[in-house]
């Protein structure tokens, strides 16, 4: 894969994680990152598409109380 171009994977976890915010009502990821203990920067890059570490998505996905399988299945 070109470096240059970001794997649509990664652009679709990233995607899925900023559905999740907007419905908790979050329209900013800066609040939502503070507001939960998250570095902000870090967080909204996870939300462009970044690698995330699998702790880091296991964090989200406690703080939105849904499985790795739910987060999954629509992706």
């Amino acid at each position: 894969m070109d470096d240059k171009k970001q794997d649509p994977r990664l652009t679709a976890i990233g995607d899925k994680i900023k559905r999740l915010r907007l419905a908790k009502g979050y329209r900013s990821y800066e609040t939502f990152a503070f507001d939960h203990g998250l570095p902000r920067v870090g967080y909204g890059r996870h939300e462009k598409g970044a690698n995330l570490t699998m702790a880091s998505l296991l964090r989200l996905l406690d703080i939105h109380g849904i499985s790795l399988q739910e987060f999954f299945d629509d992706l």
